[in-house]
């Protein structure tokens, strides 16, 4: 088993890196100074190389079901990887469809976020709960994975068109909200960079605390801004907590988890201020002259057809699969977790989306924002209900 976890552990860094360097490639296709041919050669580099990075995904979700004896989607760990790993798949198929190089220099980087983001969580191996011992694992979390994975190709091209069509001459509510689009993404990657820096650094604090009259204990990986409420630090030599976090998080490691989003914020305002230091403008207006020559009519195009075909697939593993597999596990097919309800609000709002679309003619930047908007849902869905919010799905 050790060996098929070191082959798995291996083959994920190694996609992670194969995917950053078809990055770089794949921005080389927006430089003017390439001749035509050029640029189409680093484009059929960067798709091949994501090919093989994906191809050494694959052999990653393989190796660690043989080591695990299950599919490797049943925890937060495994199932953001994949729920990564399926960001490339649509990218490559919708990149084959409409051969646009742009696509890949916004998706790879966003999908290398996700997937850093589960680097985060426990990657041990553990047996499964009794709910989740089914074949039915298998068919609705891996549907339902893929089908968020495609509708947030939608927000990759959606926001693409935002960058590419907001007026950036003059500040506005459009370049406001784009900028703190932009720095969502920002608080993703300083939500890596401060795990990685005092992972790398050992770093490791212990208190203990009283919940429901029973004493507990919770280790910090970064130090604590916020500690425990009424919180005892056990461990010596290390920062003492600036303040107590509030007395209604009851939740499990709460405290911890607060913690966390505070360093995450705080990273990612700096990880901006110093972005903004360096452009000298927005970083809207940074990225747009590199997008002048996408056709804004094409990405409209593209990010209502990920909608099209990711809302049946969400629809048939976030709503039907998932009420069978409740109703084996739990007798009932409906039973308001908070999971199943974000769920049916995740399918709403992209039904609505497409209703819109069809029958009110949302077309342009007003379907983009729509499809900004539906990410932000299906991350809310991904870490704030898994990780804040208690109920049947919690095991994740």
């Amino acid at each position: 088993m050790d060996t098929m976890l070191n082959i798995s552990s291996t083959m994920l860094y190694a996609a992670f890196f194969l995917y950053l360097l078809a990055t770089f490639f794949f921005g080389a296709t927006i430089r003017d100074k390439r001749s035509k041919e050029s640029k189409g050669k680093a484009g059929t580099i960067g798709i091949t190389i994501t090919i093989i990075g994906f191809v050494a995904q694959i052999v990653y979700f393989i190796t660690r079901w043989i080591a695990s004896g299950h599919a490797p989607v049943s925890n937060l760990f495994e199932f953001v990887t994949f729920f990564g790993m399926c960001m490339v798949f649509a990218f490559i198929i919708l990149y084959f469809i409409y051969k646009i190089s742009i696509l890949g220099l916004f998706a790879l980087p966003i999908a290398m976020i996700v997937i850093a983001y589960a680097s985060m969580f426990p990657t041990e191996i553990s047996p499964l709960v009794p709910s989740l011992q089914s074949h039915w694992l298998y068919i609705h979390v891996t549907t339902v994975s893929l089908g968020e994975a495609i509708l947030s190709i939608s927000f990759v091209v959606g926001l693409i068109y935002l960058i590419r069509t907001i007026d950036q001459s003059k500040s506005s509510k459009r370049t406001t909200w784009l900028e703190l689009v932009l720095f969502s993404l920002l608080i993703f990657i300083g939500f890596s960079l401060v795990n990685v820096i005092f992972n790398v650094a050992g770093y490791e604090a212990q208190f203990e605390y009283t919940s429901n009259n029973t004493t507990l204990t919770t280790d910090y990986t970064l130090p604590a801004i916020a500690g425990p409420y009424e919180g005892t630090l056990i461990t010596e030599g290390v920062m003492e907590p600036w303040f107590d976090a509030p007395s209604w998080m009851h939740g499990v490691d709460a405290a911890r988890k607060f913690n966390t989003l505070i360093w995450s914020v705080f990273a990612g305002i700096v990880l901006y201020g110093l972005l903004r230091v360096l452009l000298r403008k927005r970083i809207g207006a940074a990225i747009q002259p590199a997008l002048m020559k996408a056709k804004p009519d094409l990405l409209d195009e593209i990010s209502y057809r990920a909608v099209a075909i990711g809302f049946p697939v969400f629809t048939l593993g976030g709503i039907i699969f998932a009420s069978i597999w409740a109703q084996i596990a739990w007798d009932r097919f409906w039973g308001w977790d908070p999971k199943e309800v974000w769920a049916l609000v995740t399918w709403f709002f992209y039904a609505a989306f497409l209703h819109l679309r069809l029958s009110r003619g949302w077309h342009g930047e007003k379907s983009a924002w729509l499809a900004v908007g539906g990410f932000a849902i299906i991350m809310f869905n991904l870490i704030a209900v898994n990780l804040v919010l208690a109920g049947l799905h919690s095991y994740a």
